[in-house]
């Protein structure tokens, strides 16, 4: 297993629209990019005691979160995530996983090791199913809410460096819509503010460091899913 920096900063349109010019002539677009961008649709898990936002208040290095993700709306690639952060790195499993076993595991998640059958636990990435099944189980994991947004992602080979702008974060407590066209998400940021990540595996290149790294950039150890559960309204109601 292992693990990739990600530094966090919050930005604003200016800063976006001053390292896009920088970054285009150094690295390429990513390739789920629609005229520059894509959209991001996560529902995240946590379990009776919200261990994961309590992990995150109490400031708990190794620790880790489990989502649905699906990109541009599209219900015929959906992935089931397992995130772990340790001693400030994060490591990321995932598995395909179809929109029946979804839809599932959103209206009964009691009733997990129905829709986690066979032919999930068996297969290639069965390890990561066991691991989400043992927790829907034994820590009654269970959708919380939906975290959407767009991204604008460069990429680089060289460090394996991934440079996205998360833009217009927003929450939805109803996790039953996750397959809806359009969703009404609540705001998780003030009008105009946006998430940078910078992700390498061992060492940041020079020339993108340079670009990257200038004194008005503002260090956050932004979560989505934590600051979506601040928000009235990005709890769910699904017990």
């Amino acid at each position: 297993m292992y693990y990739r920096v990600e530094d966090k900063y919050i930005v604003y349109e200016d800063q976006i629209a001053y390292l896009r010019e920088r970054l285009k002539d150094l690295m390429i677009r990513d390739a789920h990019s629609i005229n520059g961008s894509y959209l991001i649709r996560s529902i995240y898990f946590d379990d009776k005691s919200d261990s994961s936002v309590y992990e995150i208040e109490s400031g708990i290095d190794d620790r880790s979160k489990v989502r649905i993700r699906s990109y541009n709306a599209d219900d015929g690639f959906i992935r089931l995530e397992e995130k772990t952060k340790k001693s400030g790195f994060t490591h990321k499993e995932s598995a395909r996983i179809s929109k029946e076993t979804v839809k599932g595991l959103i209206e009964h998640p009691s009733m997990a090791q129905a829709h986690l059958s066979s032919r999930y636990l068996l297969n290639e990435d069965g390890f990561l199913f066991r691991k989400v099944f043992a927790s829907m189980n034994s820590r009654l994991l269970h959708p919380v809410n939906i975290v959407e947004y767009e991204r604008e992602a460069f990429v680089e080979k060289n460090g394996n460096v991934r440079i996205t702008f998360d833009k217009n974060i927003g929450v939805s407590g109803n996790v039953k819509s996750f397959f809806d066209r359009n969703i009404h998400a609540i705001p998780t940021m003030e009008t105009g503010a946006h998430i940078l990540e910078v992700k390498y595996d061992e060492l940041l290149p020079d020339y993108i460091r340079k670009i990257v790294d200038f004194g008005s950039l503002q260090k956050t150890a932004f979560s989505k899913y934590y600051f979506a559960r601040q928000i009235k309204g990005g709890n769910g109601d699904i017990l």
